[in-house]
């Protein structure tokens, strides 16, 4: 049985488009289409579809009123946003993903592209990864966004941890679909005194990293930045790779680390790609890595720690299958045996902090 997708956008011919790249893979129908957030919002409150396919920008009822207005009312839907490549639509994506929407695609500027084969992998890869997922509709709850969710366990930080008194640590994340979301339930919950620095890496397009690193320092203790070349690595800051861009991190003659970045062809359609950064800290002074990998298709991270465990002390964290939006990541890391913890998303933080402890 074809799984049904609704398409919601206020152009015509966008909606054609959309809905005829979709009609092309045999696993998929979408025949159903709305103009704006407030036709798809009274559909969804009497249809269910395996998927919705949202514009941001719209009359009436714009994306992020009509994810509003589903998480009141705990209405569940998986939802895939599509966005311009603006500063604007950035930030009112990275809202709508803090409000419950999994991924996005990034919008074609003209025609042309919109027919093209990059747009159309991009949609059909992102539908397909959601649509098989189990918990993608359950992402779409009723707690507001960058609020402390009462699931997310309270972290009570060692001061040493055990056996890592005076060691340096760093701690290395990577995440892809359903990350944005997930960081929401991590990043806030880390102290403004970790005791080591953390490097992010999250699968997006340039300017939107930017807008995800903002957003999540505004609702943190911890400080969070997009990395930027020459960064010297600081205990209590995070450092998120910025979209188009690999992050590698290099040990200076001093003893300091540093970001690197650089514009090598991306790996496997990803740029910034986690296995770049893992493997730059192969030759890093840190006496311990902690390799936390979240929610996310395919399996960028995995050779990079693979490669890391050669050379350095690692303790791997994965987030577990059943509060992946995406249990592509984290799944490809556990069946290579390389990880010592799995835990739920609600005790990433806390399990981070038991590992580096505070200063």
């Amino acid at each position: 049985m074809k799984k049904n997708i609704l398409v919601v956008d206020d152009s015509a011919l966008m909606r054609r488009l959309i809905c005829d790249i979709i009609n092309t893979d045999s696993t998929f129908q979408a025949t159903d289409v709305c103009k704006d957030g407030l036709e798809a919002y009274e559909r969804l409150k009497k249809t269910s579809y395996d998927a919705v396919v949202l514009d941001v920008n719209m009359p009436r009822m714009d994306g992020l009123e009509l994810l509003g207005k589903l998480q009141q009312e705990n209405i569940k839907a998986t939802i895939i946003m599509v966005s311009t490549l603006t500063v604007k639509d950035a930030d009112v994506t990275i809202r709508a993903m803090e409000l419950g929407a999994i991924d996005f695609v990034t919008k074609p500027g003209n025609i042309i592209e919109a027919k093209g084969e990059d747009f159309k992998g991009s949609l059909l890869r992102v539908l397909k990864a959601v649509v098989r997922s189990d918990n993608a509709k359950n992402i779409l709850s009723p707690s507001r966004p960058a609020a402390k969710p009462a699931a997310v366990k309270p972290i009570q930080p060692p001061k040493r941890p055990a056996g890592k008194g005076g060691r340096n640590l760093l701690v290395a994340l990577a995440c892809s679909t359903g990350g944005p979301k997930a960081l929401q339930s991590v990043i806030p919950y880390l102290p403004a005194n970790m005791d080591a620095p953390m490097v992010l890496v999250q699968h997006m397009p340039v300017g939107f990293t930017k807008s995800m690193a903002d957003r999540l320092n505004e609702v943190s203790k911890i400080t969070v930045k997009e990395a930027a070349d020459g960064d010297a690595l600081e205990k209590g800051c995070v450092y998120v790779a910025p979209g188009g861009k690999h992050m590698e991190i290099q040990r200076r003659p001093d003893g300091r680390h540093v970001v690197r970045l650089n514009d090598a062809p991306a790996i496997g359609g990803l740029r910034p790609c986690a296995n770049v950064t893992y493997e730059s800290l192969r030759t890093s002074g840190y006496d311990e890595i902690i390799c936390v990998v979240l929610t996310g298709m395919g399996a960028d991270g995995t050779g990079g720690i693979l490669s890391l465990k050669q050379r350095k002390k690692i303790h791997v964290i994965a987030q577990d299958a059943q509060s992946c939006v995406v249990y592509g990541m984290p799944k490809a890391i556990a069946e290579a045996g390389a990880v010592d913890e799995v835990v739920p998303l609600t005790e990433v933080a806390q399990t981070i902090i038991k590992n580096v402890g505070v200063q």
